[in-house]
């Protein structure tokens, strides 16, 4: 399986912004150092260095890999990377040299790639008794620009980059014009240097020093959170983030991430306590070298000396937990977890029963979740499900052997095989008897599963601790897990390898080493066995999970067509885990909104929304309005309970109903969800009754159809195939290895350039059957009519072998693509075919309409406030939508009128049309026309914005045809852009004026 990456509006507008931001070449201010970058206006000026705000999982790495392909476009070559932590050096170093990333950027970049360089521990050796520079980093210095199709690249992190060995003169060898120093060699190429995870990285720190040691002419930073400085004294001090220009050149908030379902939703799990188990809670009060002091619920006070063991304090916290040492702002128990001031303790929660629930309760939803993925709806693509365990100590997964073959298995990792056996074997005895093809499928999976988890060599769970990575000598077993966890992405998103054996490994531990950095997008589940303090960031420790996922063939899954959620264990005692998260990503936001009163803040951004539609629109029209409805008081304090829709609620969240952009300034209620307090569906129930009012109009509507174009179009394919496949253009070589410039000091004032080849020039080359078939499939075309030509066009090139490559099939694929949409847009007409087949709700071998759909297949946000409708699709509250203007307008409507006798929105994928360019599509609204003594009439209209895009027009464009061939009277289809449009239609129809 390859990842496919596709380019995502939020990713293309972070690019646009960078290159509105970042500065121009200084033309007047150019040298002949061609080992350097050119020079750029502004250089060198901190308030000019640019900071890209972006939510964990929305794809930051590849924002910032495709930024370095822009700049070289510019004539900038030279960038140094740097992250904080191995994890994250091991994930960038992964994802810039995977194919699919490089297959991905070939398609807009020709003839370009990055060459990495790698700095790693231990390349600084002396060889032969002479101290040189790595290969490594004499590949980046001294490389020209003269290369013109390479990009270098120098990935480091921090502890390299303050080690002794980047800043010692010490060498017996120079670069760089007479440079005897690492860091001194770098900073003469006039690098741009990129920073992730930025908050690693505080100015007043030694690592940030170093990155300035790099003279950077420019810095861009890309991060979640970002250095924090306290402004203000007193009570009134506050935290604020440091941003170079004032405010990021692009911000992605957490709110945004959530509410588009750029991310997972999360729903938070913990086991529920007994009220004597709860009351024993001891919280800490302080820390230091000397000892721990535990205060009970009583209020009364106990020191723990450092080494005495917890048990002194309550005979619950089980086994022998001391406490080690600490400062007076975080210490440590002996099971490696930090204890913070303020920070709660149960004893009942440290016992390995309790342990052992968590377990459970993970394995017991991580098979809830993998059934779904796997037994997908309608034979989709099916969707590998991971599980992350965070353990508070190494000794309970297993320590290294003393003789270094394997680890001795700790007690949480017995305890772990035993419940998986059994819900193993409970669920193998489950589909024994499975007639149902992807059920028998699955039914192997999990035997395959129980046959490597009774091995001696087990492949279903791995382990990444700290020392793991790059350890000499290390155990077959041992290097295995971590080759797959750190390096081996898409081994662990497939289910079966190249010889159809089944890939079972999907549970994966760690001590926190996988807390940052680290991304797998089909994380499901993260168990968090122990709390990890007070002080950490909540997002970040679910940012594991937040990715969405991608599918057996590697396509990413997005939340409009699977509803993904991240399902967060953790114990009793972080139970208000779900409201601080909350908290968190609603303060991420550039507008925080009083809850208590309605604010200039809040005026000012509900006015300045307003004005779009309405001009005139000001704040006393707005207080006026929250008056009338008793949202807020004669002093504009907002009231206790507020009846909106016949709903009670209160009065800030009434001022969200009314108007939805302070939404879109919080999180929205089912993002996050506390399972214990807040039980949600996941689904929506379908009234039953309305559908079957569609029942005629729908069993043609779901009739598959079939695209035919015009009689011309096989000799038009071929003349199109002809053109693309002898087209010399297309065909280029793709280079391994490439010319290298070294610079030599001839004097202190002459720079002598002189070319050599330092080794044979070679080339990438691929299958020729794997070249077919991939052009094939992404064309549509037959591979004979493929290798005809191709043979034609490699006849202009000397049939040379070395034009097969994956270069030259991206050419190919693009160029045909493009002449045949150009061509085929309005030539080609529908043909229904005499089957129908199931649809999002509608179930074909029931003839029935399902009774319930994934809520986020009908929309991302929900209106709990909504009034209830008998002409709805389904039951309401809540009113799922995607947009405010025009989705939640439209469904808000009053439709009392008789003659309008169903209406809603439509589930993606409800109808299928197909479209020309593959894949299929359908509208998004249906409403039902009735009039005594007329046949119904149906109206269904497909919402956009009204700067349309080139795909919106093209779906627009793609439905109208559509229904217009589907010659059925009485359908009508329209594209809108608001409200008003849907219901100026609806009024001609009902009149008889269409």
């Amino acid at each position: 399986m390859k990842i496919v990456l596709e380019e995502l509006q939020h990713q293309s507008e972070a690019l646009r912004r960078i290159n509105e931001s970042f500065p121009a070449i200084d033309h007047l201010k150019q040298d002949s150092l061609n080992f350097a970058n050119p020079l750029i206006e502004h250089a060198y000026e901190e308030d000019h260095f640019i900071d890209i705000k972006m939510e964990t999982g929305t794809g930051k790495t590849y924002v910032y890999t495709r930024m370095m392909y822009e700049l070289h476009k510019r004539g900038i070559f030279k960038f140094v990377v740097v992250v904080p932590l191995l994890g994250i050096k091991e994930g960038t170093k992964n994802f810039i040299e995977s194919d699919y990333a490089k297959q991905h950027f070939s398609q807009f970049y020709e003839n370009t790639h990055i060459q990495l360089n790698v700095i790693n521990k231990g390349d600084f050796g002396a060889k032969g008794g002479r101290r040189s520079f790595p290969a490594q980093l004499t590949e980046f210095v001294e490389s020209s620009r003269a290369n013109s199709n390479q990009i270098e690249v120098l990935l480091v992190n921090s502890e390299m980059l303050r080690s002794k060995s980047m800043s010692d003169e010490n060498y017996d060898q120079t670069l760089a014009g007479g440079e005897t120093s690492p860091l001194k060699a770098i900073a003469a190429t006039r690098p741009i240097v990129i920073i992730d995870e930025p908050h690693r990285f505080k100015r007043e720190n030694e690592t940030y020093k170093k990155i300035m040691n790099l003279k950077p002419q420019s810095l861009i930073r890309f991060g979640a959170t970002f250095p924090k400085k306290k402004v203000g004294r007193g009570k009134n001090a506050v935290e604020k983030a440091q941003y170079y220009q004032g405010e990021p050149q692009y911000n992605l908030n957490a709110v945004e991430s959530f509410n588009q379902g750029l991310v997972k939703g999360i729903d938070i799990i913990y086991p529920t306590l007994s009220n004597e188990i709860i009351k024993d809670t001891y919280k800490v009060k302080s820390t230091g070298k000397d000892g721990l002091t535990l205060q009970d619920s009583e209020g009364k006070e106990r020191f723990i000396k450092t080494g005495e063991n917890l048990a002194v304090a309550d005979n619950d916290f089980e086994g022998s937990i001391t406490y080690d040492s600490g400062s007076q702002k975080r210490g440590k128990l002996s099971n490696d977890l930090e204890v913070v001031p303020g920070m709660k303790l149960i004893p009942g929660t440290f016992t390995e029963s309790y342990q052992e629930r968590i377990i459970k309760q993970a394995i017991d939803e991580h098979f809830r979740i993998e059934e779904r993925n796997f037994l997908r709806k309608n034979d989709a693509p099916k969707i590998k499900t991971l599980s992350l365990f965070f353990i508070d100590s190494i000794d309970s997964y297993g320590r290294r052997k003393a003789d270094g073959a394997g680890r001795d298995k700790g007690w949480l990792i017995k305890i772990f095989e035993k419940l998986l056996r059994e819900k193993l074997t409970d669920l193998i005895k489950k589909y024994s008897r499975a007639v149902n093809g992807r059920e028998q499928e699955y039914y192997e999976f999990l035997q395959a599963t129980l046959k490597s988890l009774n091995s001696e060599h087990q492949q279903v769970y791995a382990g990444y601790f700290s020392g793991d990575n790059g350890r000499k000598n290390q155990d077959d077993d041992i290097q295995a897990e971590v080759d797959d966890i750190l390096k081996n992405k898409e081994k662990m998103l497939s289910f079966k390898d190249k010889n159809g054996n089944w890939i079972t490994r999907r549970f994966l531990f760690s001590k926190w080493t996988l807390r940052e950095g680290w991304d797998n997008p089909n994380v499901f589940v993260i168990a968090k066995l122990r709390t990890s303090g007070s002080e950490n960031s909540k997002i970040q420790e679910v940012g594991r999970g937040l990715r969405l996922p991608v599918d057996e063939n590697g396509n990413r899954v997005h939340q409009d067509e699977f509803e993904s959620r991240l399902s967060f264990l953790i114990g009793y005692d972080e139970k208000d885990f779900a409201d601080t998260l909350v908290n968190e990503i609603n303060s991420d936001v550039d507008v925080q909104l009083n809850e208590e009163k309605l604010d200039e803040n809040t005026i000012n951004l509900i006015v300045k929304d307003r004005q779009k539609i309405d001009p005139e629109f000001d704040a006393d029209q707005l207080r006026n309005d929250l008056g009338e409805h008793h949202v807020i008081d004669y002093s504009g304090n907002f009231n206790d309970e507020v009846e909106i829709n016949g709903k009670i609620i209160s009065g800030f969240e009434a001022l969200g109903e009314l108007y939805p952009i302070v939404k879109q300034k919080k999180v929205s209620l089912d993002k996050v969800r506390d399972m214990q307090k807040h039980p949600q569906p996941t689904e929506v129930e379908l009234n039953k009754k309305n559908w079957d009012k569609l029942r005629e109009i729908w069993l043609k509507l779901v009739r598959r159809s079939m695209i035919v174009f015009d009689h011309s179009q096989e000799d038009q394919v071929n003349v199109l195939a002809k053109a693309t496949f002898t087209d010399e253009k297309n065909y280029v070589k793709q280079p391994i290895q490439n010319i290298r410039q070294k610079v030599h000091v001839e004097s202190e004032a002459t720079i002598n350039e002189q070319k050599e080849d330092y080794e044979t020039l070679q080339y990438e080359t691929m299958n020729y059957g794997k070249f077919l078939e991939q052009i094939s499939r992404a064309t549509s075309l037959q591979p004979s009519m493929i290798n005809k030509y191709v043979i034609e066009g490699m006849k202009l090139k000397n049939n040379e072998k070395v034009y097969i490559n994956e270069n030259t099939m991206n050419n190919l694929i693009k160029s045909f693509n493009k002449r045949f949409n150009n061509f085929f847009a309005d030539l080609y007409h529908y043909e229904p075919l005499d089957f129908n087949a199931s649809t999002s709700v509608y179930d074909f071998k029931k003839d029935d309409f399902v009774d319930k759909v994934s809520a986020g297949i009908i929309g991302d946000h929900s209106l709990i406030a909504a009034e209830e409708d008998g002409k709805y699709l389904y039951d309401r509250p809540p009113l799922r939508y995607d947009s405010a203007d025009p989705e939640l307008d439209i469904l808000e409507h009053n439709y009392d009128n008789q003659k309008i006798t169903v209406y809603g929105k439509l589930p993606k994928k409800a109808i299928k049309i197909p479209r020309y360019d593959h894949g299929t599509t359908t509208p998004d609204f249906i409403f039902k026309i009735e009039k005594e003594g007329e046949d119904p009439k149906y109206l269904m209209v497909e919402t956009k914005a009204e700067n349309l895009r080139e795909d919106d027009s093209q779906i627009v464009k793609i439905q109208k045809t559509y229904f217009k061939q589907l010659n059925e009277s009485g359908i009508y289809y329209m594209m809108a852009t608001s409200d008003q449009e849907v219901q100026e239609k609806l009024r001609r129809i009902q009149d008889g004026e269409e």
